[in-house]
């Protein structure tokens, strides 16, 4: 058992991976992750810490940290519980068994399966709608869901009117409202 040929992984996680979450979550416009293959440790995690995650049917999720000792990492620990619950998080990081995409989907871990035939065009279309859609309203859609979380309910309504109130003042809203008057597809321009 040679120690010194393990690497400082305390120091890789923080200086590596967490800068690189941190890119993802707080990114200014939504991030897909599309997963086709398997997910499996720090991979799986940095895929669940997007916004939407969409995968091919034969894609999978594997937390198998404890095969080789050790904890799940990269935001694991955080992501799964807040999407699939305790028991299934705990399961899932005890076991180290692979989860299938339509389980994921099923559980509420990821967006969508999707057949793999489907699944590069899939992706793709949902990629243009966002590009094409209100990046401002995506932008506060992100930042009152991530707030949801350790917010009591005084604070999140708080937090929905004035980032509303924003919205409410912005040339995409005034062009989804005359859009949705006229019978027309909306033309935002993320202003």
């Amino acid at each position: 058992n040679d120690g010194g040929a393990v690497s400082d992984l305390e120091g890789t996680l923080r200086g590596e991976y967490e800068p690189m979450l941190r890119a993802v979550i707080d990114c200014p416009v939504p991030v897909i992750a599309a997963v086709n293959g398997t997910a499996a440790g720090a991979g799986a995690n940095l895929a669940l810490s997007a916004d939407v995650v969409i995968a091919a049917e034969s894609a999978s999720f594997i937390q198998a940290f404890t095969r080789i000792g050790l904890i799940p990492d990269a935001g694991g620990t955080f992501i799964i519980p807040r999407t699939v619950g305790t028991a299934r998080a705990m399961g899932m990081m005890l076991f180290g068994d692979a989860i299938g995409a339509r389980q994921a989907a099923d559980w509420g871990m990821i967006w969508e399966a999707l057949p793999d035939e489907d699944f590069a065009e899939g992706v793709a279309a949902r990629a243009r709608k966002l590009a094409s859609g209100p990046t401002g309203a995506y932008r506060a859609i992100r930042e009152a869901l991530r707030a949801s979380a350790q917010n009591d309910i005084g604070a999140q309504l708080a937090l929905e009117a004035r980032l509303q109130g924003l919205a409410g003042q912005s040339a995409d809203f005034r062009e989804g409202l005359a859009a949705f008057l006229e019978k027309r597809p909306a033309r935002f321009t993320g202003s």
